[in-house]
């Protein structure tokens, strides 16, 4: 009877001690949720002139838009951060080229340890430096064109517009401190992913696989290697999308990046409607850019970029973008950006040669 009692006693103390626990945590969870719990967004508007030709895509010379338009709720619950981000701008319905009212964001992330997160959801993809960047911080009034063809936002394979995202699972961290500072040395990335880009179920029965790695000699420069393969599926036919990447960045009060992509695999459009590749077609892409950025003062930064595409990865299918953009900041909050484009497209039978300017306004709340 004592040993039952003292058994009694034992697990009646352990059962006491695991719900004070749970109360504790469930108190801690809940008070994580009300403090690191923030809502926010931003709106983009742009006023466009250019004196392209008109043609079928190029309706005028002159275009008021609202180019981007998000919000987002955002937080971490203990060793969890999560993120839900919508674009709002658009036409809903429109699914001809899915850019209306959507989901971007939506994942969260298990971050116990620096040097191994885990996350599941749907996010940027982990390749090239500039993509994971926000449209606040490159400067420039739109990412460069080895971002928009080679990282999935109007993917060269005819992917739908997925802001350079798409549904998996990553692993990422940072570690081996070094220097005064004791800033890390290496970043890694590394994820699998549906390779169908955002809010799209799998197609085909592999998986893309897209990883990279950093080297930070000094806080403020990282050094880059990227790598993705995997397959992109569409009206039944299927494409390789195989493609590296290296790169340089520097983020301070001057600015400097510079990346190159090579991509292999042909277009949805290269092949006919019963899956037949078209004659004079190519599997092979690449693009490359440099972005250097000056303050002019503690408001006013000035950017210069050479951007550079070519669609079958010779001469001949080039598209030269030569920008410069002044970024003024009223406060933090809210800039205004001003960007002089000069377009020399190789590729085109149409004007290929032509001058653009554009004004936009960046409102954060």
């Amino acid at each position: 009877m004592k040993i039952t009692r003292n058994i009694t006693l034992l697990l009646a103390l352990m059962l006491t001690t695991f719900t004070q626990a749970q109360t504790s945590i469930g108190e801690k969870a809940k008070k994580d949720l009300i403090q690191q719990t923030s809502f926010g967004g931003y709106v983009i508007g742009k006023a466009t002139a250019t004196d392209q030709h008109l043609n079928a895509s190029t309706k005028s010379h002159t275009d008021f838009d609202i180019r981007l338009v998000r919000a987002y709720v955002d937080g971490k619950v203990l060793d969890f951060k999560y993120k839900l981000q919508l674009e709002l701008n658009g036409k809903p319905g429109d699914y001809s080229n899915e850019k209306g009212v959507r989901i971007v964001d939506a994942w969260a992330e298990w971050q116990k340890y620096k040097f191994f997160y885990v996350r599941f959801g749907q996010f940027k993809r982990a390749f090239t430096f500039e993509n994971p960047m926000n449209p606040w911080d490159i400067g420039f009034g739109a990412y460069s064109q080895l971002i928009t063809k080679l990282a999935g936002m109007n993917d060269r394979v005819g992917e739908h517009s997925s802001n350079g995202r798409d549904l998996g699972l990553q692993f990422q961290g940072d570690f081996l401190p070094m220097g005064n500072d004791r800033h890390n040395f290496i970043h890694y990335q590394v994820g699998v992913y549906n390779g169908q880009g955002i809010n799209h179920k799998d197609e085909n029965r592999s998986k893309d696989v897209i990883g990279g790695i950093y080297v930070y000699p000094v806080k403020q420069l990282a050094v880059g290697v990227f790598g993705w393969t995997g397959d992109y599926t569409k009206n039944g036919i299927t494409v390789d999308r195989n493609r590296m990447a290296f790169g340089v960045k520097y983020e301070s009060v001057w600015t400097v990046r510079a990346e190159y992509a090579t991509s292999e695999g042909h277009k949805i459009t290269d092949y006919s409607s019963d899956g037949i590749l078209k004659a004079g077609t190519s599997n092979k892409a690449d693009a490359w850019y440099m972005t250097v950025g000056a303050p002019l003062s503690r408001k006013c930064k000035v950017y210069a970029k050479w951007d550079v595409y070519r669609d079958s990865k010779n001469w001949n299918s080039q598209k030269s973008l030569y920008c410069l953009a002044a970024n003024y900041y009223f406060y933090k909050n809210l800039k205004i950006q001003a960007n002089y484009t000069y377009t020399n497209d190789k590729s085109t039978a149409n004007d290929g040669h032509y001058n653009t300017f554009d004004l936009q306004l960046y409102w954060r709340f």
